[in-house]
């Protein structure tokens, strides 16, 4: 099968860029599998195992389509889509698209995800676990971590660090965040049990995942997936996070905790060797790697080829109320 996988980023992504990660390595399993893969992307990028083409911003994305590929694999929302004469899909990877009925052939990251939109059409994201440095599973942990953009609101950093303050003595990383910000000033907090990172990738944030108790993500917003979840279950770190979006569909009752509610989050925590560091490292190993994802995308490929829509009605969610913080006390 040849596939074209299209998204307005650059491949190989610096640092986070979930996005462009998941489609990487979603290419790289169809090419192993046997299939021809491209990538239709912005201009910077490159890739060893698949062809690359830059997108022409002066013309439609439906008109850079090459007449020799089977399916098209779209990574967001494109203008056009009547016109296009190949069979297609579209993964949504955030919370746009409300208030307009989505194309039928929608798949989402995750059940929540999909189920917010009135469809059953999910893939789970994945990652190649062997392009990560290797957990130290007996490794001696000795701080927690919150991971993520650390300026977005809906993240809550803030109530990651005072739920970390309520505690007796634990202590956090910010992965993803500075305590001085030239546009936000001197900002969070300044306790000596807080340390900032900033936007860290590679070695230095397998590392400082290797060497956390666990991962704190109060997220006040419907998470579409969470990649920051299953890789610090891959380094053997339990969840305490909020119940929105895709963390009840990630975190079960054996790899973390789960309330809006600080003072358990707080509870939890404080009793974090209930919680195994294998059978986190094992959930993510098996459940969320980049051949499940892979497999998964080829039997909605399939689908799509053999006719089929990927849901029954066009995927649709109404903009939720002026409320734009999902509550945390």
């Amino acid at each position: 099968m040849k596939v074209v996988i299209v998204y307005n980023g650059i491949i190989p992504t610096p640092l986070y860029g979930g996005t462009s990660r998941v489609i990487w390595y979603l290419g790289n399993e169809l090419v192993k599998m046997g299939h021809k893969v491209s990538y239709l992307v912005n201009k910077g990028s490159s890739c060893p195992f698949a062809d690359v083409n830059a997108i022409d911003t002066t013309r439609p994305i439906v008109d850079q389509i090459s007449d020799d590929v089977d399916l098209v694999h779209f990574n967001m929302m494109v203008p056009d889509l009547e016109r296009l004469k190949k069979p297609y899909v579209i993964t949504m990877h955030g919370n746009g698209g409300k208030d307009i009925e989505l194309p039928s052939n929608m798949i989402f990251v995750s059940r929540n995800h999909a189920h917010r939109y009135a469809s059953d059409s999910y893939v789970n994201n994945g990652l190649d676990w062997d392009d990560y440095q290797k957990p130290d599973l007996s490794m001696n942990r000795s701080y927690f971590h919150f991971l993520g953009k650390a300026a977005w609101k809906v993240k809550n950093v803030k109530g990651a660090i005072n739920t970390i303050k309520s505690t007796k003595n634990e202590r956090l990383k910010v992965l993803g965040g500075t305590r001085l910000n030239l546009k936000m000033g001197f900002r969070f907090t300044t306790s000596r049990r807080v340390s900032f990172h900033g936007m860290v990738g590679g070695e230095q944030k397998y590392k400082l995942l290797n060497g956390s108790k666990g991962l704190i993500f109060p997220v006040r917003w419907h998470e579409p997936f969470g990649l920051a979840i299953t890789e610090s279950l891959y380094y053997g770190c339990p969840v305490f996070g909020t119940p929105y979006g895709a963390l009840p569909d990630l975190v079960n009752k054996e790899v973390g905790f789960l309330s809006n509610k600080q003072e358990e989050l707080v509870e939890a925590i404080e009793n974090v060797d209930q919680f195994s560091i294998k059978t986190c490292h094992e959930l993510a190993l098996e459940k969320y790697n980049s051949k499940t994802m892979a497999l998964s995308y080829l039997d909605k490929y399939e689908q799509v080829l053999n006719g089929a829509s990927l849901n029954d009605k066009a995927p649709y969610q109404k903009s939720a109320a002026v409320k734009k913080l999902l509550d945390w006390e």
